[in-house]
Parts: structure tokens; sequence; C-alpha cells
């Protein structure tokens, strides 16, 4: 991931935040800026999104690494 598309995501997510709208990385709260980060970090590993709603409004946003089981 490079620089530019770590700052899209930060501030995406910086965005919703601000929104009230938490962020989970893993199963845990995380923030905006951990979440670019580890993301930039591990750019080996996929993430998926899942987008959580109550009444179809947003609340949460999950981060989940999708693991691969090998033969």
């Amino acid at each position: 991931m490079n620089d530019e598309h770590m700052q899209r995501l930060y501030l995406e997510l910086t965005s919703l935040e601000n929104r009230g709208i938490t962020i989970w990385l893993e199963g845990a709260k995380s923030s905006s800026q951990d979440v670019a980060s580890q993301l930039c970090v591990q750019e080996e590993s996929t993430y998926m999104r899942d987008y959580i709603f109550d009444e179809g409004v947003l609340k949460e946003v999950h981060f989940d690494k999708i693991r691969k089981d090998l033969p």
C-alpha cells in the first residue's frame, strides 16, 4: 500500500469516526490511524470490510483478515 492509498484510507475512516461510526480491526475496537497503519504494514494480507447496520444506519465498520487454509 503506498502513502497516497494509506492517506485516502485514513481520511475515509476518520470521516466515519467523526460521524460516530466505530472502527474495528480483527475483533477489537480500533481507530482510523491504527487500521490505516496496520493495513499498510501488512500489505501482503487481505482484509475484508464488514459494515454493521442498525435499523438501516451504519454503526460499525469491521476489518477482518482473510485467512487462506493451505491443503
